[in-house]
């Protein structure tokens, strides 16, 4: 018996007459020989790659790479190209590009190719790397600093084979950390989120931290807002006693360093104690309507949004999977209380309104889905309060939810648990048959089908699709799945998406040391998977300290669009991608096509 299959010991249960291991449910979908590239992946072959350490991209043989976008790249004719020396400032990085890309979708709008792009943070050591402590020090490094956050919206056009910025294009966009967005949904005008900025509660400023994305049937795009804690502080108060409220959602006395408070006192959460409330939220923006105010859809839940994967149900229900990104938190399903029409002007209020649901994952592969409303607690309060109905509820603790994916081909959903070294430590953590590991550095990525082939249904039945792992130095359940091999390794899965033929695309945030646990895996990377077969092979590998985010393709599948988030996070002078030669590393998006011309999902 693999080590995998040795977690059905553990974990028996009876149904009638018939017993069956939840490790033996799990590992039932995976072949014991899921080794090399074959032809059940769908529509596209490749040589996977070897694990590498290097300060580049590297794809397969017969596939290339250019840079689309890099941090600090004017978006208008006006701006200046950036700064290798000053990294720019307040007002050029208003009109750039933002630091730290991470989801993204590209839409097609009257013709044109426009991207839409999260960009999470700003790397504070490289970004003030022109300041001796590595942070802002003045009000214009704040200003620079807010307006690298946000979303970046631009259009992009083919040059030869080669994509590009089109600057001063009517679609070219920047949201920011100061730009005014609309709340919408059950929380809006709550006592809670009224300012003195906003008596109303219906207008928030700024949105930032967004992580993963998604994107609706009806043509926008939803923003993830995930650590917006780290940017609030009590400078007024040093030794304030925050809340519990405020503590559940990681908020501490210090910021992270962003110091934002230097310009905007509403980051203070000791004088202005409800500004927090307005953020944490999914962020709808419509890039066809460049003067449009964006709205967070509190009726999707305040927490520590990953990404949001938008299906419609059988029914005609829109079904939102979300996850919630902290080691000891949860797993999340908005349905919509209206049905989408294909062409309506209605779909755009179906985010508004509806029920949200958290789930519980059964020892014996089975789940459902609690609505919220159980916990007792007002719509509005759990809008607000999300994590606290959840845990009201009983909701499973799990390993870092990340991306969500949905499979187009096939009713069932994945979702990245990325890792966790809290499980088995921390009381509210135990060890379960979904998360399986002690203090698990790896992460595993489950799989659910809903009842009835339903999304909208409240049960579910799941498996774990891989338990990421090092079969070479690692032991027991540390080896990982029996689909994970020396040659695909990897640790901490992050960013999960399917392509339109049904491959499953996994990108890592993990570690990059290639020493002792991580040994052999190299840099992060970006691997495909079949999710029929289980197979798994690395197709793409990133340059020093990055992590691979974001993933979108060309309306006719003959491009790719990957993230490179953070290279040389921390160690800057180690890491010129993607200048080359003694330039500041830049987060940036590549383009991935086929030298053959054909499609690449």
């Amino acid at each position: 018996m693999s080590d995998f299959n040795e977690v059905v010991s553990r974990r028996k249960f009876l149904q009638g007459s018939f017993a069956i291991g939840i490790g033996a449910f799990a590992a039932a979908t995976i072949p014991s020989k899921a080794i090399g590239f074959g032809s059940d992946f769908n529509g596209i072959s490749f040589t996977p790659l070897a694990a590498n350490s290097k300060d580049t991209i590297t794809v397969p043989k017969g596939f290339s790479w250019h840079t689309v976008a890099a941090w600090g790249d004017p978006l208008w004719s006006g701006a200046p190209e950036f700064d290798q020396q000053t990294r720019g400032t307040g007002e050029s990085q208003e009109l750039s590009f933002g630091d730290n890309n991470d989801g993204m979708s590209l839409f097609e709008v009257n013709g044109k190719s426009v991207l839409a792009v999260n960009n999470e943070y700003c790397n504070r050591k490289i970004i003030y790397g022109n300041r001796a402590s590595g942070l802002p020090e003045t009000p214009d490094d704040v200003r620079k600093g807010m307006a690298a956050h946000g979303v970046s919206i631009f259009e992009v056009a083919q040059k030869g084979r080669k994509w590009e910025i089109v600057k001063d294009s009517l679609y070219n966009r920047k949201i920011t950390a100061d730009t005014k967005v609309a709340i919408d949904g059950p929380a809006a005008g709550h006592p809670l989120l009224k300012t003195d900025e906003d008596q109303t509660g219906k207008l928030a400023r700024g949105t930032f931290n967004n992580c993963g994305n998604g994107r609706t049937p009806w043509g926008t795009y939803l923003a993830c807002e995930e650590n917006f804690h780290g940017y609030f502080s009590s400078p007024s108060d040093p030794n304030a006693n925050l809340s519990a409220d405020l503590k559940r959602y990681g908020v501490k006395t210090k910021d992270w360093g962003y110091n934002w408070v230097m310009n905007q006192d509403r980051f203070d959460v000791v004088k202005n104690p409800n500004e927090i409330n307005r953020h944490g939220y999914i962020t709808e923006i419509d890039p066809s309507k460049p003067q449009s105010m964006p709205r967070k859809q509190t009726a999707m839940g305040r927490f520590k949004h990953e990404n949001c994967e938008v299906v419609v149900s059988k029914n005609g229900q829109v079904v939102a999977y979300m996850g919630d990104d902290e080691r000891g938190e949860h797993l999340y399903k908005f349905v919509s209380k209206g049905k989408y029409i294909k062409g309506a002007a209605s779909n755009y209020d179906l985010l508004t309104e509806g029920d949200l649901f958290v789930a519980i994952f059964n020892e014996n592969g089975t789940g459902r889905w609690v609505n919220l409303k159980e916990s007792g607690m007002s719509d509005s309060d759990i809008s607000i309060f999300t994590r606290m109905a959840a845990t009201q509820v009983g909701a499973t603790t799990m390993d870092r939810p990340e991306w969500v994916a949905a499979n187009p081909n096939k009713v069932e959903a994945y979702c990245a648990l990325t890792n966790n070294k809290n499980r088995g430590v921390k009381p509210n953590q135990p060890v379960n048959a979904v998360n399986p590991r002690v203090e698990n550095p790896y992460g595993q990525i489950v799989r659910w089908t809903p009842d009835n082939n339903e999304h909208a249904a409240d049960g579910f039945k799941w498996d774990l699709f891989a338990m990421a792992g090092n079969p070479v130095v690692g032991e027991g359940l540390m080896k990982g799945s029996e689909n994970i091999t020396k040659d695909n390794m990897f640790n901490s899965p992050d960013g999960i998406a399917f392509d339109s033929k049904g491959n499953l695309w996994i990108q890592t945030d993990g570690k990059y040391t290639n020493q002792g646990a991580f040994e052999g895996m190299g840099n992060n990377q970006m691997l495909c998977a079949n999710p029929r077969t289980g197979k798994i092979d690395r197709f793409l590998v990133g340059p020093k300290e990055c992590e691979i985010t974001g993933i979108t393709w060309s309306s006719d599948k003959k491009t790719m669009f990957v993230g490179v988030q953070h290279p040389g996070e921390n160690n800057p002078d180690k890491c010129h991608f993607p200048d080359g030669g003694s330039s500041v590393p830049r987060s940036a998006i590549v383009a991935i096509s086929r030298n053959d011309g054909k499609t690449i999902g």
